[in-house]
């Protein structure tokens, strides 16, 4: 790769990252935020926080390993079927 496709790469990365930051914090913050009548954030609301984002991250991990082992699988088996179309009959 060219040194302006990785700065693309890492661009488009982070504005993933970004867009993704944005989401999980907005959709928190309708979730657990409820009392705007003062600009101390009540208890409830702090750890409801805490809640939702932990939440998210197990969510993510937990994808991003299946999809590991999705992708372990289907090379396993096209490993296979190559070994297999490879031998002599």
């Amino acid at each position: 790769q060219t040194e302006r496709e990785t700065e693309t790469d890492r661009q488009t990365g982070f504005k993933e990252f970004l867009g993704t930051y944005n989401k999980v914090t907005e959709n928190c913050f309708m979730d657990c935020v409820k009392d705007f009548t003062t600009r101390e954030v009540k208890t409830d609301e702090s750890s409801c926080s805490e809640s939702c984002l932990q939440k998210y991250l197990k969510m993510t991990q937990r994808i991003s390993m299946r999809f590991q082992e999705y992708h372990i699988q289907q090379n396993e088996a096209l490993a296979a079927k190559a070994g297999l179309l490879g031998q002599p009959r």
